[in-house]
């Protein structure tokens, strides 16, 4: 009887969000610097 144990509706959802944001983050620094290292070679 290995089952995961039953979690509240409004903490998946908190959980749901705070992933979604820390991958937005994520995306948004390899944008910078994806951005940042195209200007330097440029210049």
């Amino acid at each position: 009887m290995d089952e995961a144990p039953k979690v509240a509706p409004d903490f998946e959802k908190r959980r749901r969000a705070k992933n979604v944001a820390i991958a937005l983050t994520l995306a948004g620094f390899c944008a910078l610097f994806y951005a940042i290292t195209v200007v330097k070679m440029i210049k």
